[in-house]
């Protein structure tokens, strides 16, 4: 990785020359326009100074590019995730995120089998979304059911369960942040 980064760096005075000579402008007018020295703009270009964020954005808005055509950042890697499903208790789940911590995303396909509910509590904040089927969510005081096309988003600090109503499958989308975080698109909280 460190070799990498290296590369990166040692083509960034290439790329700023190559910019420089292609837009016909000399390195005068380029220490005028953006107020970095000549003799800091030629050992950029050279290579014998590394870049900067100091530097480099003053330099991406006189040629009016984004960075990353100055820096020639390495492409993102692959984004998709395997998928790995596990079976548990009457469902299958599908992790849809890569990394651990933060907010997680689930695909859930829960067995019409698993209808009796079994509350637990536990820190963290989810959010529901029913692809199909119907819902059974147990929140509380509340026993209400989800269909199609609606979502729910609860402190998973209350004793709480989910499950089908018993008249078949249920498809949802599940995030959840273990530390309580929430997701950005979400509902007022009701008044207590």
């Amino acid at each position: 990785m460190a070799n990498d980064d290296a590369a990166v760096l040692a083509s960034v005075g290439l790329r700023l020359r190559a910019l420089r000579k292609k837009r016909g402008i000399t390195l005068t007018q380029l220490a005028e326009t953006t107020g970095i020295s000549i003799s800091t703009l030629s050992r950029l270009e050279s290579g014998e100074r590394k870049p900067n964020l100091e530097l480099l954005l003053p330099l991406a808005r006189a040629y009016q590019v984004p960075l990353d055509e100055l820096v020639g950042a390495p492409p993102v890697g692959d984004p998709r995730v395997r998928l790995k499903p596990i079976k548990r208790g009457g469902s299958t789940i599908v992790p849809l995120t890569q990394h651990p911590g933060g907010v997680q995303a689930f695909k859930m396909v829960i067995d019409a089998g698993r209808r009796e509910p079994d509350l637990r509590m536990h820190e963290g904040y989810e959010w529901l979304y029913v692809f199909g089927g119907k819902l059974r969510l147990v929140l509380a005081e509340h026993d209400i059911v989800l269909k199609a096309g609606e979502a729910a988003e609860f402190d998973t600090r209350l004793p709480h369960w989910f499950g089908s109503t018993g008249e078949g499958p249920v498809e949802i989308l599940s995030l959840f942040g273990p530390q309580g975080e929430r997701v950005h698109v979400r509902a007022k909280p009701r008044a207590t």
